[in-house]
């Protein structure tokens, strides 16, 4: 009995039968879309808020994600050719670093962006070639086929493509660290700044702490819990910007809400919710019934109980 409920776990968690689902869709209404398990998504939002963190373009970002949906599939795999471990399949014995070290999706992520930023031009090449610049692969065409599935997710993760992220989540989930587990996931993927420079706060969902940084929103029966408010950068370049980061949080939300047990996430007046609607962001609403304006200033995020 131990050993299956170990293995329904594992399917659970990592894609198998019965796992919720995360999809992600183009902005341009163009039908494209790219479906995906959890855990392929949370290593794909850690991939992307390394890249922006350290100011790297979007481009940046789909290289690392074709690179990774090649050499692993998106998994923080413990096994590759000769001693190639992780995301990308860094080998200690070349320089990558420890074992413990590539095994960490952060780290892994930020040392392929370190070699990524060496390469002369690496925006204006075609993607396969840079990412091959970086890995040596023994097949170097072999990125280029990821390309449009990495484009919707850098897309997405990076925030420019707004509300086009989506995964069914887990609704009423038994909760594993709370508040404190998404601040410290948080901190990470996207260093201390995004709490300090932020002043992110943690309160109780609807207490006036929470309830007075935006309209309260109409309560969801699969929603409860506590709120991580996590207020976006302002950026003296434009409100674009500012909403771009804003969904970038709001998405890696959502690309971890499985495994943070997020049940609801709300930004700029949209909202999603675990188990509702396949997950798919729909408008805010008050307790009146109105359409909730929310501040393009915070994001909300909501985890259970």
């Amino acid at each position: 009995m131990l050993a299956l409920a170990g293995y329904l776990a594992v399917q659970y968690l990592t894609g198998g039968t019965g796992a919720p689902r995360c999809r992600v869709v183009s902005g341009k209404s163009d039908g494209e879309s790219y479906e995906f398990t959890p855990e392929q998504a949370v290593n794909a939002a850690t991939i992307s808020a390394v890249g922006t963190t350290r100011g790297l373009p979007e481009r940046a970002v789909a290289i690392a994600l074709a690179t990774a949906l090649q050499e692993s599939g998106l998994r923080n795999i413990q096994h590759g050719d000769r001693d190639s471990l992780g995301l990308f399949q860094q080998r200690p014995s070349q320089g990558w670093g420890t074992t413990k070290q590539i095994m960490d999706p952060t780290y892994a992520a930020g040392m392929f962006y370190e070699h990524l930023a060496k390469v002369p031009g690496y925006t204006r090449m075609p993607l396969t070639v840079a990412a091959q610049r970086v890995q040596r692969s023994g097949y170097p065409q072999a990125y280029a086929k990821h390309e449009p599935d990495a484009t919707l997710l850098a897309a997405a993760l990076t925030g420019r493509a707004a509300a086009t992220l989506t995964c069914e989540g887990r609704p009423g989930a038994t909760p594993v660290g709370g508040p404190d587990s998404v601040r410290a996931a948080l901190v990470r993927d996207f260093g201390r700044e995004v709490l300090q420079e932020a002043g992110a706060d943690v309160s109780t969902a609807g207490s006036p702490a929470s309830s007075t940084a935006s309209p309260s929103l109409a309560p969801s029966p699969s929603v409860s819990g506590r709120t991580v408010t996590v207020p976006v950068r302002k950026d003296p370049t434009g409100d674009s910007t500012v909403r771009q980061h804003g969904w970038e949080l709001a998405h890696w939300a959502v690309a971890n809400s499985s495994a943070l047990h997020i049940q609801r996430v709300s930004y700029a007046g949209r909202e999603w919710t675990a188990g509702e609607r396949n997950g798919e962001w729909r408008a805010a609403v008050t307790t009146g019934g109105s359409t909730a304006k929310q501040s393009p200033g915070e994001v909300r995020i909501v985890t259970a109980q």
